[in-house]
């Protein structure tokens, strides 16, 4: 599986406004390792949310997670995603819009949202799409800046946090106001459980 993610196509033309980083394919490798350790994608429904071209839901359909669902608002990003899932053979239900349209109860969600860097609060819409439809668990990466709003969102929302842990994520300069080469963000992989008996 290594291999077909680390040779899908990125973003064409990465948007600083819908800060689209390419999620690295060692890091879409390691959540999906956590989330198959806790049977949560082989014959599970899953949606990544603001899948981007796909290699998180990609990635889920290689483990066996069916229904897959991809939810990607940028047009451009969608004809990439289906590309990606062409090549490596796999059925993704893909839905173009935004994610707060996005309402099929899941059993996990695997997303790697914005970070919320450049436009503060970016992220929330993906948060509460992500409590609102996941039934066991949420996969989700974000800056460790957002550790105390993260954990606060969980608690008020009823769930609990299963383990939290610390990411080295490497970024080429991808978008117009990068400077340099390369930098490493402090990153947070989530491994969160939604309200207890949701419907």
């Amino acid at each position: 599986m290594g291999a077909q993610l680390h040779e899908l196509q990125g973003f064409p033309h990465p948007s600083a406004r819908r800060e689209q980083l390419s999620t690295p394919s060692e890091l879409a490798i390691r959540l999906l390792t956590e989330a198959d350790r806790r049977g949560d994608l082989r014959g599970r429904s899953v949606a990544d949310l603001g899948a981007g071209p796909g290699i998180l839901a990609i990635g889920a359909a290689l483990s066996g997670a069916r229904p897959v669902h991809a939810v990607e608002i940028d047009p451009e990003v969608v004809d990439v995603l289906r590309q990606n899932a062409a090549a490596t053979d796999v059925k993704l239900e893909v839905m173009e819009g935004s994610v707060e349209l996005f309402d099929e109860p899941v059993d996990s969600v695997l997303m790697n949202a914005p970070f919320g860097a450049q436009f503060r609060h970016a992220d929330r819409p993906f948060w509460a799409t992500a409590f609102r439809v996941a039934h066991r668990r949420i996969y989700a990466f974000a800056l460790s800046d957002s550790r105390t709003f993260i954990a606060r969102l969980t608690v008020d929302s009823g769930g609990g946090i299963d383990e939290t842990i610390p990411v080295h994520w490497p970024l080429p300069a991808t978008l117009p106001h990068h400077r340099k080469a390369r930098v490493e963000l402090e990153v947070d992989l989530w491994i969160v459980t939604p309200k207890p008996n949701t419907p």
